[in-house]
Parts: structure tokens; C-alpha cells; sequence
């Protein structure tokens, strides 16, 4: 689970897992599984990089390395 900010400052968690896309807008557009958006006050690579983290602290980091990667 991820710690993210709504326009409004309003805190909430986030199952990262249930994240399909990241865009930024300009504001930060979450795309989830399910097709619902969300705007965040974090900019992209801050979004990833929490992620990333919570890939690596669930140890699956390396499974999903590749997904989404046209080298990969």
C-alpha cells in the first residue's frame, strides 16, 4: 500500500497493485485495473518510486519488471 495526496490534501492508501497507469497531465492521473482515475498532488516518478518500494518490500519487484516494457 502506497501513501498518496488528493488535490484537496486529502491523505488515502493505495493498493499499488491495483495500479495500471501513471500519467501526469499536467496533475498526476492514476489509471486503476477497474478503469477508475485518480488525480494526486505527487508527480510521476514520485508515484513509481513509491511503487517500486512497495514492489520490493512485497518481493515481487522482479516479476513485474518487464510488464509494460517494450525492451523487456
Amino acid at each position: 500500500m502506497i501513501q498518496l495526496t488528493r488535490l484537496n490534501n486529502e491523505v488515502f492508501t493505495l493498493n499499488a497493485i491495483m495500479i495500471e497507469q501513471i500519467q501526469s497531465h499536467p496533475d498526476t492521473t492514476i489509471t486503476l485495473i477497474n478503469g477508475k482515475k485518480m488525480v494526486v498532488k505527487e508527480p510521476e516518478k514520485e508515484v513509481a518510486s513509491l511503487v517500486t518500494s512497495y514492489y520490493r518490500k512485497l518481493g515481487i519487484r522482479e516479476c513485474v519488471k518487464g510488464i509494460g516494457d517494450a525492451n523487456g
